[in-house]
């Protein structure tokens, strides 16, 4: 088994990463839009920005269930996620 806090993608992928598993599911999905108010066009439009990329690590620290199975499912130790917003919000 690896060590997970060897193979921590920079802040962007790891960003990416989560976007992707949060859309995964309708519910959380639809709960990423009503929180953050970023709509699927500005999504698919804005991924790559840091500051989209910060806005959806945000939004996973707000519901911590989320945020570990988050975390879980990237193979990552859930304090990376919140270290790579904090990365993303300094650009």
């Amino acid at each position: 088994m690896r060590a997970r806090d060897t193979n921590i993608p920079d802040p962007e992928t790891l960003a990416l990463h989560a976007l992707v598993w949060t859309l995964a599911e309708p519910a959380r999905a639809d709960r990423l839009i009503a929180v953050t108010g970023l709509y699927p066009d500005d999504l698919r439009a804005r991924a790559a920005e840091p500051a989209v990329l910060a806005a959806v690590i945000g939004y996973l620290e707000s519901y911590e269930p989320d945020l570990i199975a988050c975390a879980d499912a990237l193979g990552v130790p859930p304090e990376a996620l919140p270290r790579a917003r904090q990365t993303l919000e300094a650009r």
